[in-house]
């Protein structure tokens, strides 16, 4: 029997110009990008709202007993029983008999007890050195759709169910962290915008002290650098429906930091432009107020990006296990070397010449970390990507799974979605999927806490023995 051959032709054949041009309709102007960002702006709305309660505000579901003793507080359901009955001052949780519920901020208070009261070698606090400053923690990449926001989302997560305080700052104009966390942005003064212009105006008055004394005349401090002068970390911190995690948050006029830091710039040369955010976390104490500061960066190395990666102790590098994101990441580190190489060797050069100390930038930890991995088509590619980067490398590559999935069209975290509206095993696997990837970073967190305080010893005890 002869087999009658498939003479069928591909769709982008034969088609018809004059019905083609039909369906074209007018020639788009201007204003119909208004109309098409008005219409994403309502979408974009109403699908925030669905992980909002009915009056329009975010708020954390509460948490199990089972939950508590599997993942937040290392005791046994029946011992957490047993103390809440012993102490009724305790948070005693909504629901009849074993099944209670609980909201975090009671789930901290439980662990404050357990850390007071409870077995010595047991770790109910996270590790945290007295006396030293919050981590600031940078999650960066050229490439968008890597998973930054999810990453630097989930690790706030994980950390304010440890028991550290998180401050959250969203440095996207295009606020998805901001939305994730429920903020409110009215304008570009509710973001680091200010911040930066603070920053810029107070070099501004003391250039203008030099300059007074030689007799010149002072640079132009305008309304906006004015204002900017009054602004506080009050100003812009927000609290979200997280008991321990606050943000700065985002919106659309935040782009507009990208075409006045260099315009300041200009005007100053001296000005470190992107030292503006270091300067703002240690001038308000944020420093000390939080255990990590957590920045979301826009997909593209500009000047909020730069003051980020300065002002990062910890850098993480999101991509999945692709060619092109593996190629978009090697020229982005090659951008950050060029970009501050260069900043040191200007800077130096000047230094150099006045007799001051040299400038050096450095970072505790750089790490890239793979995301949406999938197992089953992409482990060959991520062992070639793991070989290459070697230890700049995450050892654990962070599956995609259903939960991930249907938490995000909620716009919520994984934290956030209630296990009874899964699958038991599903809800396990995938939260296991960030608690690995938590467990790295943690990691890398007490480790360069552990050495910083080490190295202060040291300091101390050589300083002390030069007294000596």
């Amino acid at each position: 029997m002869t087999r009658k051959t498939d003479l069928s032709l591909p769709p982008y054949f034969n088609l018809d110009p004059a019905s083609a041009a039909a369906k074209l309709g007018k020639p788009v102007d201007t204003t119909r990008f208004a109309k098409a960002a008005a219409f994403c702006a309502r979408g974009r709305d109403d699908l925030a709202r669905k992980g909002y309660a009915p009056d329009g505000k975010k708020r954390l579901r509460k948490f199990s007993t089972w939950e508590i003793c599997r993942y937040l507080i290392p005791v046994a359901s029946s011992h957490l029983r047993r103390v809440l009955r012993n102490n009724p001052e305790l948070p005693q949780g909504e629901g009849e008999g074993g099944a209670k519920w609980f909201t975090l901020e009671e789930v901290l208070a439980l662990r404050n007890f357990f850390a007071e009261e409870g077995a010595a070698k047991k770790e109910y606090r996270p590790y945290r050195p007295k006396g030293l400053p919050a981590k600031v923690v940078a999650v960066a990449n050229f490439k968008g759709g890597v998973g930054k926001t999810s990453t630097a989302a989930h690790l706030a997560m994980s950390a304010a169910l440890d028991g550290y305080r998180v401050l959250v700052i969203d440095l996207d104009s295009q606020g998805s962290m901001t939305s994730i966390m429920g903020g409110r942005v009215a304008d570009e003064w509710q973001t680091v915008f200010p911040l930066l212009a603070k920053d810029y105006a107070l070099h501004v008055q003391e250039e203008n002290e030099v300059r007074e004394a030689k007799g010149e005349g002072p640079l132009p401090l305008d309304e906006t650098l004015t204002e900017a002068l009054k602004i506080t970390a009050a100003d812009v911190v927000q609290k979200t429906h997280w008991p321990n995690i606050d943000l700065i948050g985002a919106q659309l006029n935040l782009y507009w930091a990208e075409f006045q830091v260099p315009v300041w710039r200009m005007m100053l040369r001296r000005w470190p432009l992107w030292d503006a955010l270091t300067g703002f976390l240690e001038r308000e104490g944020l420093l000390r107020d939080y255990d990590i500061i957590l920045l979301d960066t826009p997909p593209a190395l500009g000047y909020l990006t730069i003051n980020a990666l300065a002002a990062a102790d910890i850098l993480l590098v999101p991509l999945g296990a692709s060619f092109l994101e593996f190629d978009s990441t090697g020229r982005f580190f090659d951008m950050l070397y060029s970009t501050f190489a260069s900043i040191e060797d200007g800077e130096n050069a000047a230094r150099r010449s006045a007799g001051l100390p040299e400038m050096k930038f450095e970072w505790d930890v750089v790490r890239a970390l793979i995301t949406r991995f999938d197992a089953n088509q992409q482990t060959d590619l991520a062992n070639v990507v793991q070989a290459y980067f070697g230890d700049f490398m995450n050892a654990y590559r962070q599956d995609f799974t259903a939960l991930v999935g249907q938490a995000g069209e909620q716009v919520n975290g994984i934290y956030e979605a209630d296990y009874r509206d899964f699958n038991r095993e599903t809800y396990v696997r995938g939260r296991e999927t960030f608690d690995r990837t938590y467990a790295e970073f943690k990691e890398i967190l007490i480790g360069s806490w552990w050495r910083d305080q080490a190295m202060e010893k040291k300091e101390a005890e050589n300083g002390e023995a030069q007294t000596a």
